[in-house]
């Protein structure tokens, strides 16, 4: 558990794409600058939850984030090996492409926490950022 001094972060606001109107605060996403140390702590913490994963079985097989060895690439050719598999069983094959780049703004935190709990078996402490 971090002290309380370090349980806050100076959070500013910027445009989310130069092509938004800087006069709409939805244009605007939060950008929350840590202190050192809960950086410090954020690394080890993000990789013992992916050990936790990894012996655990508990992601994915075609997950590519998060994982040695895996990358984006890796995520491309896994969906184009099924695309040509299927179009080679002559089966009809749709690929569907969404933008999701703002995706976790939009998050109900409570599904994700629940998520988090029944698959993962990880416990989730909330801790409420004050902004100074």
């Amino acid at each position: 558990m971090l002290p309380q001094s370090q349980k806050h972060a100076l959070v500013t606001a910027r445009l989310m794409k130069n092509m938004l109107s800087p006069d709409y605060m939805n244009s605007y996403r939060p950008i929350s600058n840590l202190s050192f140390k809960s950086k410090l702590v954020e690394r080890p913490v993000a990789s013992r939850l992916v050990g936790h994963c990894e012996s655990n079985s508990l992601f994915s097989v075609t997950q590519s984030a998060y994982r040695k060895y895996h990358s984006t690439e890796t995520a491309v050719t896994i969906v184009y090996t099924d695309i040509v598999r299927a179009v080679d069983r002559g089966q009809i094959t749709d690929l569907v492409l969404l933008d999701l780049s703002s995706a976790f703004d939009t998050v109900d935190h409570s599904c994700l926490i629940s998520v988090l709990r029944q698959r993962f078996n990880i416990i989730v402490i909330i801790m409420f950022i004050k902004q100074s």
